[in-house]
């Protein structure tokens, strides 16, 4: 079976790192065996220690590696947990064989009374196992740091998927929540093309070509979550003359639109529900018609959009269908950074106010660098 590169230096790394976190303690334990050995009034060279210490070490580091990944696939789990810890006490009896194995391929063994290294033997290699509680003291700390780190790996992949999961089930309700809004908008422009058929066919054709137009640009945003407060502009004015071809003179719309918002982003069809239910149930009800202003300003990294009309005529509430949507989705885009309020002035009037981050596009970032920038 071939092995790819990624997967060998997978495997290097993870021995380059095995081999210098143990190697580092070998000074250390080098010195305290020097220490130890001047109390005993002996005095041996440190750096032979070292070396000593260092092949002790580098026997572990070996074999650190290889521990990991038998714990990654058999970890200590609530489905296998009495089963597995006694499989890892009987285990420790191969890694005692294999790391005295190890220890005498690395090194030659070391006589304390000559402070010499001497030949291998097969007396030199049974010694090695009266340090048997050392050695299962290295068993013991490795297969803990294993488990330790198996662990946290395991909760932090957790949490990855868990935050994917999330975005995922964000993107998808906020789609089914413009899902809502087209079909709803859809029914009742077709309703006002109905309307206009047996009375004015010239009318209605005109409408039927702005509406598709509409339904174009609808489709050429369809991916997308936020599209700049100018774009969504020429949606509800297309939107707006649809309505003018059916109410006529009935229809009065007043902008107020400040220049410095026109390139902040916002929700992608937000605007064209609230502005379908201000005609609807403030304009549409009334006999002699009434206005609709829509309005823009930006203060203190916000920009605030206001939707005002006037009532008339037997007002029903409706359904309430584009505000709560609108608020859903501000609430899945921004959090609690955006805002929505809805507000009637006695009987006379009654405005829609969305509050959401100015959020500027590229294009108008890059032209307020100064030349060469």
């Amino acid at each position: 079976m071939e092995i790819s590169a990624p997967a060998i230096r997978r495997v290097a790394k993870a021995y380059l790192w095995s081999i210098a976190a143990w190697l580092s303690f070998a000074p250390v334990m080098a010195g305290q065996q020097e220490v130890l050995q001047a109390q005993q009034g002996s005095r041996v060279d440190f750096w032979h220690l070292l070396v000593v210490m260092g092949g002790w070490n580098l026997t572990s580091a070996l074999l650190t590696p290889p521990m990991f990944a038998i714990v990654r696939r058999y970890p200590i789990n609530r489905h296998a947990r009495f089963w597995r810890i006694g499989a890892y006490v009987l285990g420790s009896i191969p890694f005692l064989i294999t790391s005295v194995c190890t220890r005498w391929l690395i090194l030659p063994p070391w006589d304390t009374a000559t402070q010499q290294f001497t030949a291998r033997s097969l007396h030199s290699f049974a010694s090695h196992f009266r340090l048997f509680g050392n050695q299962l003291w290295d068993y013991i700390v490795i297969l803990v740091a294993a488990h330790a780190y198996g662990y946290l790996t395991r909760v932090q992949t957790q949490e990855l998927e868990q935050a994917e999961l999330k975005r995922e089930l964000t993107a998808s309700e906020l789609q089914s929540l413009k899902s809502q809004l087209h079909p709803h908008f859809l029914f009742n422009t077709l309703q006002g093309i109905s309307a206009l058929i047996d009375c004015d066919r010239e009318r209605a054709k005109a409408t039927v070509l702005r509406l598709s137009n509409l339904l174009r640009t609808a489709l050429l945003h369809a991916n997308s979550d936020l599209v700049t407060l100018d774009e969504e502009l020429r949606f509800v004015q297309d939107y707006l003359e649809i309505e003018k071809m059916r109410l006529a003179e009935r229809l009065d719309v007043r902008w107020a639109i400040a220049a410095n918002t026109r390139q902040l982003f916002v929700p992608q069809m937000i605007l064209q529900p609230l502005v379908q239910n201000a005609v609807a149930h403030g304009i549409a009800c009334c006999r002699e018609g009434g206005w609709v202003e829509i309005a823009s300003r930006k203060t203190l990294g916000t920009m605030k959009l206001t939707i005002r009309n006037s009532l008339g005529g037997r007002n029903q509430p409706g359904l309430g269908l584009g505000l709560e949507n609108a608020r859903l989705r501000l609430r899945h885009l921004y959090g609690e950074e955006a805002m929505i309020a809805f507000e009637k002035n006695g009987d006379r009037e009654a405005q829609t106010v969305l509050s959401v981050p100015a959020l500027e596009s590229r294009e108008t970032e890059a032209r307020k660098l100064p030349v060469g920038a």
